[in-house]
């Protein structure tokens, strides 16, 4: 077993390494092509067959949800009718590692005859890829991690790389920030994470109110209806003064000098933490949960006066 372990980790170092070794190797070769692809009035359209293609698909997706538009086309299918898809002011990444993948090739010619640019990837720069194209990005790797040095292994990894470092420039170039990010993912936790604001999941009905001045008895029957383990003291201007949490309940109850008719807030906790700004986002507000280690965040107005809570089963719930 450990000759086997042996092999993971010469795969991964032969992939690091690849990855380290092209850091100082971009130049103004892979600046031009991002010029290329920030000033492309159209969509960018990846190309590729085999692994080529499926990583071509995963880059195409990246840049999609980072603020460039752009589609994975099959060169096959171009060859039978999916070429309409391309439009004059589009942009094509070509991935083929020989630069002779005869697929991608024989479009080529089709694709230049409407003068829309081409950027190849590709490890050979006197390929016939490469003479089609305006840009080029060196997939120059010294060998697979196969033994037999034919699935492709290095290559892959470093081309998806390279797709990710393209997506991510174009973010910087563009001011991408995290608010267009969010517009673009609005399913699943990340959409929420970065979409939902407190004001859309706080509970604002029914709130466990009471007046500072109540006993332990009220207090508890208002904790009671409330649901929410909780319940919120305010004082005659209606701000809020202190929480009484059931972990204080608890506490109170393990004092021998418990008694139920005393003041609640003999008991709560004072100046409990809050926001007062319902239009931060919810994922922000976990952070201060977290930080603070308390299990409801009270949301208030520039009073200080309750509108809301936002318990932290809310957002386990919302998957935030």
């Amino acid at each position: 077993m450990s000759e086997i372990l042996e092999t993971a980790r010469e795969v991964l170092r032969l992939e690091g390494e690849e990855l380290l070794r092209h850091i100082n190797l971009l130049d103004k070769s892979f600046e031009n092509v991002l010029n290329l692809l920030y000033n492309c009035k159209g969509k960018v359209v990846i190309t590729g067959v085999g692994k080529s293609g499926h990583i071509g698909a995963k880059i195409a997706a990246t840049l999609a949800s980072t603020g460039t538009s752009s589609f994975f086309l099959h060169p096959t299918e171009a060859l039978h009718g999916d070429l309409g898809m391309v439009g004059k002011d589009d942009i094509i990444i070509a991935i083929s590692f020989s630069g002779e993948s005869e697929e991608v090739v024989k479009i080529l010619p089709h694709i230049k005859r409407y003068g829309v640019k081409i950027i190849a990837m590709s490890k050979n720069p006197n390929s016939s890829l490469a003479k089609f194209s305006d840009g080029f990005i060196s997939l120059d790797i010294i060998k697979e991690a196969c033994p037999i040095g034919a699935a492709p292994t290095v290559s892959t990894t470093l081309t998806l790389a390279l797709g990710d470092a393209l997506a991510v420039c174009l973010m910087k170039m563009r001011n991408f920030k995290a608010e267009d990010f969010a517009n673009f993912h609005p399913g699943g936790s990340l959409g929420k994470r970065l979409f939902l604001k407190v004001s859309d999941i706080m509970r604002t009905n029914d709130l466990p109110i009471v007046s500072d001045d109540v006993s332990l008895k009220i207090a508890i029957n208002s904790m009671t209806h409330g649901k929410l383990g909780n319940v919120l003291l305010v004082d005659n201007n209606a701000k809020l003064v202190a929480i009484l949490s059931d972990g204080d309940l608890r506490r109170a109850l393990m004092n021998d000098k418990f008694d139920i008719n005393d003041k609640a807030i003999n008991y709560a906790t004072k100046n409990p933490k809050t926001i007062d700004n319902a239009g931060i986002l919810a994922s922000k507000a976990l952070e201060i949960i977290e930080e603070y280690r308390i299990q409801m965040l009270v949301v208030t107005d520039e009073d200080k006066k309750p509108i809301g809570t936002l318990h932290i089963h809310d957002l386990s719930t919302l998957g935030i």
